[in-house]
């Protein structure tokens, strides 16, 4: 029996980010490696892709005409790493009505104002509902912590926050799914290159990008911490090798589809008075 999607790219106790790991493809079947160019391989990719993201269509459905319970997606990792990518491929068929995006910009005043989950929590998924963190309150932590504007007390602190925020998210129904997405340093230079280069696509590219690329290694060992010290049964982490993009949706489809599975969705039962009323 293959491994589980959820046991195979769970984060392990003492996880290490290497570059050489972010362009792993643990799901490209050797023999179709072998025989297949590597523009067929990308388009086998996209085609089972498509495959599994309309099952994921029909089971958000299902959790959406249930109202019982809810399912957050968390996706982290540098810039360029693909979190607008993913949401693309794998949520383009999905009734926006039971759909959330959500991105966490650099917080306002008034945010500020209060604790640094205050702004989170009322963005959390509602019954029926998939909302998607394009970056999320592991944020707060990560880039205070590089850029010196908190200390590791504050940092153990708000990791201790997490960890109780994301339990009691989990204890009153929401499914918590947290996804890192682990590109190498050289294929994020390419992809910033690429956003340099396209004229229509230079509105992408941040000149903090180019700030943040600097300290690398100081954020690689953060989301290290970041995942050790929150990782939990009610709230895992899963480490996703990025560098192929088409591999990537693959991945994570395939994780997504096996969590859904497993809450055994279904549509609400039949009224038997419904199926008796004639519309006149």
């Amino acid at each position: 029996m293959s491994m589980k999607a959820t046991e195979r790219f769970r984060a392990s106790a003492e996880v290490k980010l290497r570059d050489d790991d972010a362009g792993a493809t643990p799901l490209r079947d050797a023999k179709a490696r072998a025989k297949l160019s590597k523009d067929e391989l990308k388009q086998q990719e996209r085609d089972a892709t498509a495959v599994l993201t309309a099952q994921i269509a029909q089971l958000q459905e299902m959790l959406y005409a249930q109202r019982q319970r809810k399912l957050l997606l968390v996706l982290q990792g540098m810039d360029t790493s693909g979190k607008d990518g993913t949401i693309r491929a794998l949520f383009s068929q999905i009734n926006p009505m039971g759909l959330r995006g959500v991105t966490f910009k650099a917080p306002s005043a008034d945010e500020l104002a209060h604790d640094f989950l205050w702004r989170v929590h009322r963005q959390v998924p509602a019954s029926g509902e998939i909302t998607i963190f394009n970056r999320s309150h592991y944020e707060d932590v990560l880039i205070t912590i590089v850029q010196g504007m908190i200390d590791d007390k504050e940092c153990k602190r708000r990791y201790a926050h997490i960890r109780d925020f994301e339990r009691m998210l989990a204890e009153t129904g929401t499914v918590i799914v947290k996804i890192f997405l682990h590109i190498s340093k050289d294929e994020q230079r390419k992809r910033l290159q690429e956003r340099l280069d396209d004229p229509d696509k230079q509105w992408k590219f941040d000149e903090g990008d180019i700030v943040q690329r600097k300290k690398w290694d100081d954020y690689q060992r953060a989301y290290e911490r970041a995942i050790v010290a929150t990782d939990a049964e009610h709230a895992p982490w899963y480490v996703i090798p990025a560098d192929s993009k088409t591999h990537r949706n693959l991945m994570i489809s395939t994780l997504l589809l096996e969590v859904m599975q497993s809450l055994k969705l279904s549509y609400p039962e039949a009224d038997p008075k419904l199926s008796t009323l004639k519309i006149a």
